[in-house]
This record gives C-alpha cells, structure tokens and sequence, in this order.
C-alpha cells in the first residue's frame, strides 16, 4: 500500500506517516531497487491505529513506543501492560485536579469582576498582578 493511501485509511497525514517513521514507530519500506514507490505492508496501517489510539489515551510517543516494544515481546504479561495504563490513569487524574482548580480560580475572578469601568481598576487584572497566583487562594 502507497503512503497516500496508508495515510488515508488511518485517518492521519502523510507527513504524520513520515513523522511516525522518523520516530522508530513504523518502518520504513525498502524503496525497490529499480525506483518506483514504497509499499506499506497492510500491518502498518494497524500499527498507526494502535499509536494513535494510545495518544487519544493521553500515552505520550516515548510511552506509545514503550507499549509497542510490550506489543511485541511475547513475554510481556497483562499485568505489565495494565501497570502502564494504571500510571498513565494517575497522571491523568492529576491534570484534572489541577484543571479543577484552574476553573474554579477563573469562575471566581469571573464571578468577582462588574465587567464594566477602566481595565486599569478591572478585579481580574489586579488578582493576576497579585503576589500569589489566584488559583493558590482559597
């Protein structure tokens, strides 16, 4: 399978194909000796549904490569995958609490400014002028 077509059954770029490439996640093809075009094996193409799964998922490339190398190796157990899913969970609960924050900091500077008059006196302006960030304020 050509690029183009690799690229449009996977729902990403050409220029992500040869990213992914560029990062040890997908070989490259051998180009045929006599020139001509590379061709994909159909398995790439499940190889980049994999990756970018793992990225919705919120697995960054080193870690998508880390679950691939787990992919492949036929002594890699379940719970060595689950492990990694458990660790990427964490982080992602700590972005949240943390998002949480930020919008209840930014709903009260919100709540707290009349929304009219100079933006020289505006409360939300003078809060990020403020020594502590407004998110560290109860």
């Amino acid at each position: 399978m050509r690029i183009g077509k690799l690229a449009a059954e996977a729902g990403v770029g050409v220029e992500t194909v040869r990213f992914y490439e560029s990062k040890d996640l997908i070989a490259q093809p051998i180009r045929p000796t006599g020139g001509g075009y590379r061709d994909y094996p159909v398995s790439v193409l499940d190889r980049i549904r994999f990756i970018r799964s793992a990225q919705q998922l919120g697995f960054s490339l080193k870690e998508v490569k880390d679950l691939l190398a787990l992919d492949s190796d036929l002594q890699t157990q379940c719970g060595d995958v689950r492990g990694r899913a458990e660790t990427k969970l964490r982080e992602v609960e700590k972005k949240i609490r943390g998002l949480t924050r930020m919008r209840v900091a930014l709903v009260r500077l919100i709540d707290h400014c009349p929304g009219d008059g100079p933006a020289r006196r505006c409360s939300i302006l003078n809060e990020l002028r403020a020594s502590d960030p407004p998110h560290a304020r109860p």
